[in-house]
């Protein structure tokens, strides 16, 4: 009697495999693949966050976004370093990014669990909250790196260029049109249907946000300014996962 085909549950619909996603002709593609790296359970530990300097957290980001941007992610244990990591963390970096679903942080740099503390704004600006939260994060927790993130398409952004009036959005867009008003010099039409011109007000929103942590918050620049951390920029493209850093 010839074998009965198992029948197909949803939960193994061919959907979910992410192989499905790979383009044609990508490593993915090939059904003899097998991922052999080694699974990661360990967390980073106060001895190690000690260790590192400012400079090898931003070049780990760096390496980690290609990594991100490759497929070539760490695989990790989230159950165990969930474990290992309740008792306390040593985060490398803050990083503050804009709310967008699309800009999945820890992903983006290919850390785990415990690696990074992540504020979340629509528009990544810095308030007072923010600023706090900063400091904690460096002076207190001993992070070693500030890195404020935006992002491609970024609807904030084109909020405020719009000059969008809607309830508590308004407010919070009125602290993104000074990054509009730097923008003035843009070579081009300045409207939120140009992507170019939402790119490089973007881009100043991020400098107008590094130009205030440093400006409202004398703890964290004296800590840039005596080498024990760094304040850095970077543009996320939505569309390939690239990384634009912005002085």
């Amino acid at each position: 009697m010839p074998a009965r085909k198992p029948s197909k549950s949803p939960s193994s619909a061919p959907d979910t495999h992410p192989q499905d996603s790979a383009p044609p002709g990508s490593a993915a593609d090939s059904p003899l693949l097998v991922d052999t790296s080694p699974i990661i359970s360990h967390v980073t530990t106060a001895e190690e966050q000690a260790l590192l300097t400012p400079a090898e957290v931003l070049q780990q980001f760096k390496d980690g976004n290609k990594r991100f941007r490759t497929g070539r992610v760490t695989r990790r244990n989230h159950r165990e370093q969930v474990r290992r990591s309740a008792p306390g963390q040593y985060p490398k970096a803050m990083v503050l990014s804009c709310l967008d679903s699309r800009v999945p942080v820890e992903d983006v740099f290919d850390q785990g669990i415990g690696d990074v503390f992540v504020g979340r704004v629509a528009g990544n600006f810095v308030n007072e909250d923010l600023l706090g939260s900063m400091e904690f994060a460096c002076k207190v927790a001993g992070a070693k790196m500030i890195l404020v993130m935006g992002h491609q398409h970024c609807g904030a952004i084109r909020g405020a260029i719009d000059n969008v009036q809607l309830g508590n959005l308004t407010t919070l867009l009125a602290k993104i049109k000074p990054a509009v008003a730097m923008s003035e010099d843009f070579d081009g039409e300045k409207t939120s249907a140009n992507p170019a011109y939402v790119k490089y007000v973007a881009e100043n929103n991020v400098r107008l946000s590094l130009n205030n942590i440093r400006i409202h918050s004398p703890i964290l620049k004296g800590m840039e300014d005596d080498g024990e951390i760094k304040i850095v920029g970077a543009f996320y493209r939505l569309t390939d996962g690239t990384l634009e850093f912005i002085e």
